[in-house]
């Protein structure tokens, strides 16, 4: 079972100056890196990322062409997006899926936040991302091609073998397997699938 721990992370700054980004894992059809690797870097091989940024100025995003982006408010209040000339106001834990062809910035109407990014390069995989309420009394279990961040509150994950569960802290991320770790408590998760897009 792997746990990517939040603290272990490199920060990487944006070209911009807005900003910091934490890679949490990337991916190709033949490979995974998980944590920050070496570098973090939109130039890099990679045909999906997952990762955490801290936003502290308003301004335009970096252009991913081929790319599709699921963006989600984990701290913080409020987000601004324009994209392609239509805003759209993003509340904490609400998705929102778009294109990285399109010309987009963002505001912050409350403040700096963080967010969760979700990158997926179209026609080779596809991302999802759903925030989910954790239960004591119903273990949240983790597939293959999942990853699980605590978003808040306190929870453990385990596997089935009789093993002790392990502690995990905030925004700490669970790798899914085939033998699918479980994870319960009290508090918010984000349950990102990365799939193989169909032919």
């Amino acid at each position: 079972m792997d746990i990517i721990k939040y603290a272990s992370l490199k920060a990487a700054p944006w070209a911009n100056g807005g900003g910091i980004t934490r890679q949490l894992a990337s991916g190709s059809a033949d490979r995974m890196t998980l944590g920050s690797g070496d570098k973090v870097s939109n130039a890099e091989p990679w045909d999906w990322r997952i990762s955490i940024a801290e936003v502290a100025k308003a301004g335009p995003f970096s252009p991913m062409p081929g790319m599709d982006r699921i963006l989600t408010i984990i701290d913080g209040e409020l987000i601004a997006l324009t994209v392609d000339g239509a805003e759209h106001a993003l509340e904490k834990y609400r998705t929102f899926r778009f294109s990285g062809d399109l010309e987009t910035s963002a505001s912050l109407p409350t403040g700096a936040l963080m967010d969760l990014n979700v990158m997926t390069r179209r026609g080779s995989f596809k991302g999802y991302a759903t925030i989910l309420e954790l239960s004591k009394k119903r273990p949240h279990p983790v597939f293959a091609g999942q990853f699980a961040v605590l978003l808040q509150g306190s929870a453990t994950v385990s596997v089935d073998d009789g093993g002790t569960p392990v502690p995990l802290g905030k925004l700490d991320t669970v790798v899914g397997t085939e033998d699918a770790p479980e994870i319960s408590g009290r508090g918010f998760l984000a349950v990102v699938s990365i799939d193989r897009a169909e032919d």
